[in-house]
């Protein structure tokens, strides 16, 4: 099945206005599925044309309405659960079981989460002697919202839900490798009748829609999540405007086991939760734990343990529901991925695991396809303890105390997340403290609570979503005070 994606502006679905398309690929076959709009600024301005005519009333309208209508869309994404699923799996090249599972669940959750959210809103009041200070949350009007190829649909709505909960208008700018789910969630809005305009999606590449959105004036608040180098260009774009600006960028994020961790009596669920931490999504995920430290004294155990669990993952057909690593989501991401092994083997490291690429079946031989892959032996300096790699390479090393372990986790520009393995909670607590991160897991990897903050420091972004912080950025705070006379 060939698959049209179109733009939604204004409520009504229309290709690029010049016509001009992209071929949308399979990553684990390597074969053309669809094609996708080509858009460039004159489609965004249109977009937010119709963004500026809708909001005002959007705006306006009560809360509970509001959360009505994300409620609705929920409805819709939950009614086409196993189409989200299959859309994922072909534009991503991830499981359909993960795809299902994971992306199209939490999407539905996440629309869930927003519309109880601004249910329980409350305006703060302040008594003086002769007057009262009341609070308003107050909508930014137009919101431009910019997520990545990795999860589409779970981070896409990650953005909508609380942007049109504030009562924004909104421009989406999925990533061109996987626009399926971006373009079933416009679909769904129109099928429910959502307001025109309230929700438009403009397809096409970053350095033209995406850049377009991000430079326009009429555009008061912009939401990135993506790479940090083009980052630095999305804060550089919004800067001479004042708008606001979320951005959830790389991580370079540490696993750090210790010895307490590795009794016989947790040695497994260690050993589940770092290969997890490490290959989720074929290592496609800002939180993985690409970088593992391992106390010295259980070196050889962990080592051994995790050897054996990544040549035991099966790498199959995404579409078999029994599959739980998929490819890579291009091929031109996969050779990315790929220098960095071979620069580690050149600089006189180990590859323990993997490191190639794994023979396939004939339908799938052209696919973007990688092994798992563990190597030791790299110095601490060396670029694959330091730089993204966003592939499912993990590169280990030992530590002998606390402090060297500390100090290798914070040694990166980055400071996206880590996790901590440890049955000393007093140890926990006092590493978790240390580390530079903006978030951490104690015994376990990427166990969400939507209300909770997301988001890092260093180079791995500004500011943070999630819960009543994503509910503030989307929104401006009013004071008004009132004079008894």
């Amino acid at each position: 099945m060939i698959h049209e994606v179109q733009n939604l502006i204004g409520g009504k679905h229309s290709p690029a206005r010049s016509g001009a398309v992209l071929d949308n690929i399979n990553p684990a076959t390597g074969s053309i599925i669809g094609t996708v709009p080509r858009s460039n600024a004159g489609d965004v301005d249109a977009a937010v044309h119709a963004a500026l005519e809708a909001q005002p009333a959007w705006g306006s309208m009560p809360i509970d309405e509001r959360a009505q209508w994300l409620d609705r869309i929920a409805d819709g994404l939950e009614e086409s659960i196993e189409e989200i699923a299959v859309l994922e799996s072909q534009d991503t090249g991830k499981p359909i079981h993960n795809a299902r599972t994971i992306d199209a669940t939490r999407s539905v959750a996440n629309f869930r989460h927003f519309a109880h959210a601004i249910r329980g809103l409350h305006d703060d009041a302040y008594r003086m002697t002769n007057a009262l200070n009341y609070t308003q949350r107050v909508p930014i009007g137009v919101c431009g919202l910019i997520s990545p190829w990795n999860l589409p649909l779970y981070l896409l709505s990650w953005k909508v839900a609380p942007a049109l909960a504030m009562g924004n208008a909104v421009i989406c700018k999925p990533s061109e490798l996987t626009p399926l789910t971006a373009h079933l969630l416009g679909k769904i809005s129109v099928d429910i009748g959502l307001p025109p305009g309230v929700l438009n999606i403009v397809h096409g590449l970053g350095n033209e829609v995406g850049q377009a959105i991000t430079e326009h004036m009429d555009i008061g608040a912009i939401s990135f999540t993506g790479g940090t180098t083009t980052g630095r260009r999305v804060a550089l774009a919004t800067a001479p405007r004042f708008a606001k600006t979320s951005l959830e960028l790389g991580g370079k994020n540490a696993t750090i086991v210790f010895a307490s961790a590795c009794t016989e009596e947790h040695i497994e669920h260690t050993l589940d939760g770092i290969v997890q931490a490490g290959f989720a999504n074929q290592g496609q995920v800002c939180l993985c734990g690409s970088r593992l430290l391992i106390e010295s004294s259980v070196w050889e155990v962990v080592i051994e343990g995790l050897v054996q669990r990544i040549q035991a993952i099966d790498i199959d057909d995404p579409a078999d529901e029994r599959t739980r690593f998929g490819a890579l989501i291009s091929q031109a991401h996969r050779d990315k991925v790929e220098s960095y092994i071979t620069q580690a083997v050149k600089d006189g490291g180990t590859v323990l695991a993997g490191g190639g690429r794994p023979v396939m079946q004939e339908t799938l031989r052209d696919g973007a396809w990688l092994e798992p892959t563990l190597i030791t032996g790299l110095p601490k300096d060396h670029a694959c303890h330091l730089e993204e790699i966003f592939g499912p390479v993990v590169v280990a090393e030992p530590f002998t105390d606390e402090v060297e372990a500390i100090s290798s986790a914070n040694s990166t520009e980055y400071g996206l997340a880590a996790s901590v393995w440890t049955r000393d909670l007093t140890q926990a607590r006092r590493v978790s403290e240390s580390l530079e991160t903006g978030m951490v897991w104690v015994n376990t990897w990427l166990h969400r609570d939507l209300r909770v903050p997301f988001g890092g420091v260093k180079q791995s972004g500004v500011g943070r979503e999630g819960g009543r912080w994503a509910l503030e950025f989307f929104s401006e705070i009013r004071n008004i005070c009132l004079h008894d006379d």
